[in-house]
């Protein structure tokens, strides 16, 4: 089971055999030997591509639940048995992984020093199982899933903004009804392939406003690149504009608006047992975002008076 599951996260025969340190031979004809014993194929294989066959996919989200059901039991016992350890692959937005993880890896690193990270880097809906990722971090409140654990491990605000440079030629929006008198950069949702809405609480209901946008973009840091460009204003995570408020390339608007927090959560799939390693990185990520919230709040209105 461990070879065959390691086979299918390294989408490699190759590269799984240099991962466990095993000749290519032993792990080719241990995954042979597991289909002549079900008596099923497991794996799809030509000759530059592995997947896995409808019967594949469902014993390997088996495979992921023993295996996991083996580290936690032997994890309650002394020794080294329960110390995270092994691959562990994370998936996040960019903008996240940039601006928040990466900058704190080595913490990580020297927490748990024989795991071994790969973070991929999506906005999309991603398939744990068949891609062979441990667990995602996404904003927003999650969907319910019969397959799916969802932890939340921090949120952040939106804030609106622009480039000085926008707000000199076009003034600054004091209330909803003037942003009909400005536009936008538009962020392309992945799930919906339209514009996002920008959303707004007064009075405690919500208020949904369709901006005017001359530019349309799908990735966050485009997004808030074309923000200092002074392109039109923009609605971004405050994580992902914190330092342009700062430095001043970018100023606040529209601050007397407040919007929900947004969650960030952790999902992995729901097993019996949660794996040390995917438990030590969703503890060690959750204090990085809570040690990061306080920066991100942004209290004060930096945008010029209206021209």
């Amino acid at each position: 089971m461990q070879i065959f599951a390691r086979v299918v996260e390294m989408h490699s025969f190759t590269r799984a055999a240099e991962s466990l340190s095993l000749p290519s031979s032993r792990v080719t004809r241990a995954v042979k030997e597991l289909e002549a014993f079900l008596g099923v194929r497991l794996l799809q294989r030509t000759t530059r591509h592995i997947s896995l066959t409808p019967e594949g996919t469902h014993y390997y989200d088996h495979c992921r639940r023993l295996l996991a059901d083996i580290e936690a039991v032997e994890s309650g016992f002394p020794g080294s048995a329960g110390q995270p350890r092994g691959r562990l692959r994370v998936d996040m937005t960019l903008s996240l992984a940039r601006l928040v993880v990466i900058p704190a890896i080595k913490d990580f690193h020297c927490r748990f020093p024989d795991v071994e990270l790969t973070l991929t880097m999506n906005d999309r809906t991603v398939e744990l199982v068949q891609e062979g990722i441990d667990c995602v971090i996404r904003a927003g409140t999650p969907e319910d899933s019969p397959t799916l654990v969802a932890r939340r491990i921090g949120s952040f605000e939106w804030v609106t903004c622009a480039s000085p440079d926008y707000l000199e030629r076009h003034g600054a929006p004091r209330t909803l009804e003037d942003l009909s008198r400005h536009h936008a950069v538009g962020y392309l949702s992945t799930r919906t392939a339209r514009p996002l809405e920008w959303h707004f609480v007064v009075d405690g209901e919500e208020r949904f406003v369709r901006m005017r946008e001359r530019l349309i973009v799908n990735d966050t840091d485009g997004y808030v690149a074309c923000g200092l460009e002074g392109l039109g204003l923009i609605r971004a995570g405050s994580y992902m504009v914190r330092q342009h408020l700062t430095n001043g390339r970018l100023r606040r608007v529209l601050t007397a608006y407040s919007s929900p927090a947004v969650p960030l959560s952790v999902l992995y799939p729901k097993n019996r047992h949660l794996s040390p390693t995917v438990r030590a990185f969703a503890d060690w990520v959750g204090e990085v975002l809570r040690e990061a919230e306080t920066g991100w709040r942004i209290d004060t209105d930096a945008a010029p008076p209206a021209s």
